[in-house]
Parts: structure tokens; C-alpha cells; sequence
């Protein structure tokens, strides 16, 4: 029987929750992407351990006095690749649940079989959000044939968060790898958004080419944030920089793209962002903490 998270994490003792961690690499040694990806991103990010084990994970943010969102994604259709082992991925995080919280994911482009992956994945083994990537993917999240998938996600309240903006996936390969930048536009989300008002949808990453459009969104719709990850701080646009400084001071959240970004590059980029002292541990804890419903 496959084992069920609940979370442990202890809210009022942790410095910060970083929202966006990849596992590459599941306990069975499946790497979630085909191999020439999984060379070409590291040379893209010029990271060092890539596939780092979610033990090691939990390690890393331990230390560190943080929590941690970690998923895979799933886009067995698109790269015609199996992804990690989600509940495998789950029952890791529920062994370190002191410190991991698990989203779980599923190939919108498997029709049914995603709805049911879907509610097995929250309410069998307890993902608490689940991850997409439309352009790794290779989907349109407005069209309406994914809408009964979003209706699945909204009814079990639970969080989702969406590849934006440029993709470190595929770059300097030949056609990327046949992965397409326009299904990870921001304004794709707006559909979606408006259509599911109650569906929680994190934007991941500066939205590079379309910064502007990702902060209208967020500022339009209550039920759209967004995450810092996948940047470096001292690369964010100045438009994101002075709205996270201002009236998106409560949608943005914390994250890195570990183990592409280290929270220590990224926390010492932060620090030197012109940021309101009080809206620091906004973005550091205390946003994610409400939209993850962990209370403290």
C-alpha cells in the first residue's frame, strides 16, 4: 500500500519555503527527462549535481532551516518518456515530511486517464498541487478540451502551478527539441483563471518575453501568483522587481528551479534587490504559507 503524506512541517520554526524543486531523478533511478535534455539543461543552468536524490533534497533544505515544494512532470506523451515515479516521489516526501511538500503531475494530453491520475495523486496519496509544463508538455492550457481536467483540480482545491516565459528546457538544440515557447505565454493562464476562479494558479518564473503581461495578470485575477524561480534575482525584470516592491507584494513567492538555481545563489542575488524590509518575509514565507493552507 503506497504511503500517504501528511504534513509535519512546523511553520512557525522555518526561515523560508522555496515553492519551485524539481526531482530529476526518482528512487528507482528513472531520470525524468530523456538524456539529451537532462545534458543540455545543465549546460543551459551550469549546474553542478543535477539529479540529486530527494533525500538529499530534503538534506539540503533541512540545513538550510526551509521547506521545499518538489514535483517532476509528467509529458510521457510529448517526449514519449516515462516520468519518475510520482508516488514514489510522495512517499519520499512523506519520509521527510518535516521539510518536503509533494505535487504530483499528470500528461493532460492522456485525457480521462489524467482526471484519475489526478485524484489518486491528492486523495490517495496526498499531493498537496500538482506541476505542468505546456511547453515540455506540448499543450495549449486554454483549450477547452483540458477544461474538464482544471474542473478536477478545482474541485479538490489544491494548488497548480504552470511553466512561464522562456524555457531552459531544449535551448541550443536543434528546434529546442521540437519544445514550443508559446504554450508557456502567460496570457494562456487568463483563460484558464477566469474560467476556474477558485482553481489557485501559480505563474512559475519571470514570464521572460512577457513580464508585463504575467503582472497584469496577477493583479487582475485573486487566484493567480507568482514564482521567482528559474532567475537569478539580480536578472529580473525591473517591472516584476518594482511590483513584488509594491501592489504584488502578497502574490509572489519564493523559489529557485533547485538543483538548477541553489537557494544560496539565489537568497544572495535577493538580498540585494531594493526591497522593502517588510516585504521581504512576505516573499520568503509567509505568502506561500497562506496559499498552501499550512497555517502559523
Amino acid at each position: 500500500m503506497s504511503t500517504r503524506y501528511e504534513t509535519a512541517i512546523d511553520v512557525a520554526k522555518i526561515d523560508a519555503i522555496d515553492m519551485h524543486v524539481h526531482l530529476e531523478v526518482d528512487g528507482h533511478g528513472h531520470e525524468s527527462l530523456p538524456p539529451t535534455l537532462t545534458e543540455a539543461s545543465a549546460k543551459y543552468f551550469k549546474s553542478e549535481d543535477r539529479t540529486p536524490s530527494l533525500d538529499r533534497i530534503a538534506e539540503v533544505y533541512r540545513e538550510l532551516n526551509m521547506a521545499a515544494v518538489v514535483f517532476t512532470v509528467d509529458a510521457r506523451t510529448q517526449l514519449n518518456h516515462e516520468p519518475n515515479s510520482i508516488p514514489d516521489l510522495i512517499a519520499g516526501a512523506a519520509r521527510n515530511n518535516d521539510v518536503l511538500i509533494p505535487f504530483g503531475s499528470v500528461d493532460p494530453r492522456t485525457g480521462p486517464e489524467a482526471i484519475r491520475g489526478a485524484v489518486h495523486q491528492a486523495e490517495d496519496l496526498g499531493a498537496r498541487g500538482f506541476k505542468f509544463h505546456p511547453s515540455l508538455q506540448g499543450f495549449d492550457p486554454s483549450n477547452e478540451q483540458f477544461y474538464p481536467l482544471w474542473t478536477t483540480l478545482q474541485d479538490l482545491r489544491l494548488p497548480a502551478i504552470f511553466h512561464t516565459g522562456q524555457n531552459g528546457m531544449g535551448a541550443g538544440l536543434p528546434g529546442g527539441y521540437g519544445i514550443k515557447l508559446g504554450y508557456s505565454n502567460p496570457l494562456l493562464l487568463d483563460a484558464v483563471a477566469a474560467d476556474f476562479p477558485e482553481l489557485q494558479i501559480i505563474m512559475a518564473h519571470p514570464s521572460v518575453p512577457w513580464q508585463d503581461e504575467a503582472n497584469s495578470i496577477a493583479t487582475h485575477k485573486a487566484n493567480v501568483f507568482i514564482d521567482l524561480s528559474g532567475w537569478s534575482p539580480k536578472y529580473f525584470p525591473e517591472s516584476l522587481v518594482k511590483a513584488s516592491n509594491s501592489y504584488l507584494q502578497d502574490k509572489v513567492l519564493f523559489g529557485t528551479d533547485f538543483p538548477l538555481i541553489t537557494p544560496e545563489k539565489w537568497l544572495g542575488a535577493f538580498a540585494d534587490l531594493p526591497l522593502k524590509d517588510e516585504i521581504r518575509p512576505k516573499i520568503l514565507k509567509h505568502n506561500a504559507v497562506r496559499l498552501l493552507g499550512l497555517g502559523g
